[in-house]
């Protein structure tokens, strides 16, 4: 196996399993601070789902990203997490 492929197994028997099917859950690919540009955090949804690799929602789920998330709820433990920070949140 290459180490690629050996990170990506070892990556994916790690990711959570349980509720994560049945929200969609947000994450924090970045942020900019007040008097900068924006730092990336190393975890995009979309390099996700192209590159099959896991990403972190607020909540702490661990997934990789593949199913449309306008078919779920918005998970409640993220969604809270979110408001909490004074994120503004579309509305459902």
């Amino acid at each position: 196996m290459q180490p690629e492929t050996e990170e990506r197994v070892r990556s994916t028997a790690q990711l959570d399993e349980g509720d994560h099917e049945r929200f969609k859950h947000l994450v924090l690919e970045g942020y900019t601070p007040k008097d900068g540009e924006f730092v990336a955090l190393g975890n995009s949804v979309v390099a996700g789902m192209v590159n099959a690799t896991p990403v972190r929602a607020l909540c702490g789920k661990l997934w990789v990203p593949g199913r449309d998330p306008q078919k779920y709820p918005l998970c409640p433990t993220c969604k809270e997490i979110a408001e909490s920070i004074g994120w503004t949140l579309p509305s459902e």
